[in-house]
């Protein structure tokens, strides 16, 4: 199975409590079909102190979504988009935006 999404992509969140906000993928986990999106599903990690110059306290860090709940965001359409994929003259794949035919 191949993902749609890849790392550095602008997404958009479909549902969940962060449903309607924007962010960048970070890391892609294929085998789970998860994704971490920054600013997106952040949770609250409690860090002890292991030496003297480590960061300490209550940290937010953002957790893996599901990647069925996020849709590629078209700066075109401005908002959340399906997408299609087109063969070029030289063998080159990109995505196109399947509401304005645009290449995102």
């Amino acid at each position: 199975m191949s993902l749609r999404i890849k790392r550095g992509d602008k997404v958009v969140v479909l549902t969940g409590k962060d449903k309607g906000k924007t962010g960048k993928v970070l890391k892609v986990f294929p085998t789970e079909y998860r994704a971490i999106v920054e600013g997106i599903n952040l949770v609250k990690k409690h860090m002890r102190r292991r030496r003297e110059d480590e960061p300490y306290g209550i940290k937010e860090i953002p957790a893996p979504i599901n990647i069925s709940n996020l849709a590629l965001f078209c700066p075109y359409c401005n908002r959340g988009v399906r997408f299609g994929v087109k063969v070029l003259e030289d063998k080159t794949k990109v995505r196109i935006c399947k509401r304005c035919q645009k290449e995102i």
